[in-house]
């Protein structure tokens, strides 16, 4: 006779079809899974049955995979509700058939919790069992896990090449209500290309980050090259909403230790991983690493509580106030406001820690400057001009908190590109200094 979990696994194993023609009908409140943990077979099934919904919403972050509910045809039968464009959302948006969601990433499971967003159905990607029956969400706990705590219904895929990784990371197969058996590997993202203006950024920013710093970073050349540049340092720490392959060459180099955390001494603690099969390889299993939901990692409060947190965020532009826009252009929505705030607010109340904007000083191979006078038309404000504290480039590195607004423009100009000096100084001109006239 099998254990008890065992038999209600086996109870609740069913194809993708069957939980979809189960579960969802016209007008349910879907949440999928995130990012290279998204559902891809419900959303396959979803679409195969399109022809008998309508109006289900289907709330997401990023999608990696094929991506079946944002196919033109499934206009009228999903309405998908998106926090973060990615390349196939950005699609769907501009075709006006998705709406974006805006919202902080660590309130995000307060919409489910409120009932801001209704959530009915929760469609996740989880890891296999564990020996007491209790799958790991594995790369990404972020919002999932709050979905499935107050969805009616929980759809589960397990996937044996999901990661089995601790922390608060855990769901018992009793509260499945259909299981999904899938083999297919994680979305790899290879390592970005690093330039000479990404170790420039990258150096800058090193100066700022001390031994027994605790790091937040993001995905990409530049928070790599920062971690190239740390290879004196010792008893790093690790805090961050996601983490990509640099961090598992630091630890296994012995410079992530975290020994000198203030909160979760000795682990890694990230809510959302990408990178390659061999980071995913390196996660499963691992005890040094804790996976948490957003509303713990992404926490102001939380992060505050972590002495020495250095946080390094990107953006599009920046006026010469200060203010930021990291997620559109003008009208055109590019991505989402996703942890930038939470990490910014929490870093300025860390005991010895920062918040550090960095990013190239130009665009389009050099023709547009990333410092402007004013933001684009239409553009929304990621991060206040009252928020933001050091703003790097390859050409130096400021610190904003304190200055006036003149002295705020004239430090941004010191850092953006030579060519757009003249451009910036009369603006700088005719905004703060009496006319001439």
């Amino acid at each position: 006779m099998l254990p008890e979990w065992k038999q209600i696994y086996q109870d609740r194993l069913t194809t993708a079809q069957e939980a979809v023609r189960q579960s969802i009908n016209s007008g349910t409140y879907v949440v999928f899974g995130h990012a290279v943990a998204a559902p891809e077979s419900i959303s396959r099934a979803i679409y195969e049955q399109r022809e008998r919904l309508e109006d289900v919403r289907i709330f997401h972050m990023l999608y990696f995979g094929k991506a079946w509910h944002l196919r033109p045809e499934m206009q009228g039968h999903v309405i998908p509700v998106i926090n973060f464009l990615d390349k196939a959302s950005r699609v769907s948006y501009a075709d006006r058939r998705a709406e974006f969601l805006p919202c902080h990433f660590h309130e995000v499971p307060d919409l489910f919790r409120l009932g801001l967003y209704p959530v009915e159905v929760a469609a996740i990607q989880l890891s296999r069992p564990n020996a007491e029956g209790y799958c790991s969400f594995g790369v990404s706990n972020d919002y999932t896990k709050a979905s499935t705590e107050a969805a009616r219904v929980v759809i589960a895929e397990v996937n044996q090449q999901m990661p089995f990784i601790g922390g608060d990371n855990l769901i018992h197969v009793s509260e499945l209500d259909y299981i999904v058996e899938v083999d297919r590997p994680l979305p790899a993202f290879p390592p970005a290309p690093i330039g000479e203006v990404e170790q420039r950024i990258a150096k800058h920013c090193a100066t700022l980050i001390s031994d027994g710093a605790t790091l937040q970073l993001g995905i990409g050349a530049i928070p790599d090259a920062v971690l190239q540049c740390l290879e004196d340092r010792k008893d790093l720490g690790i805090h961050t909403e996601m983490f990509t392959d640099g961090v598992m060459h630091m630890m296994r180099s012995g410079q992530i230790t975290g020994q000198k955390k203030t909160k979760d001494i000795g682990k890694v603690v990230s809510t959302l991983i990408m990178g390659s099969k061999e980071l995913y390889d390196f996660l499963d299993a691992n005890e040094s690493i804790a996976m948490h939901p957003v509303n713990y990692t992404n926490d102001p409060y939380v992060i505050g509580q972590q002495d020495n947190l250095i946080s390094i965020n990107s953006c599009i532009e920046i006026d010469l106030t200060g203010q930021v826009a990291s997620e559109a252009i003008g009208l055109q929505q590019f991505s989402g406001t996703g942890g930038q705030v939470d990490f910014i607010r929490g870093a300025k109340r860390s005991k010895g820690g920062c918040a550090i904007l960095a990013f190239a000083s130009t665009a389009q191979g050099g023709k547009i400057s990333r410092i402007v006078p004013m933001l684009s038309a239409g553009t929304q404000v990621t991060t206040g001009r009252n928020e933001v504290d050091y703003v790097v480039t390859e050409y130096g590195c400021v610190r904003l908190r304190g200055l006036t607004l003149r002295e705020r423009a004239e430090a941004l100009m010191s850092i953006a590109h030579p060519d757009f000096h003249p451009m910036l100084q009369a603006a700088i001109e005719e905004r703060f200094y009496p006319s001439q006239s």
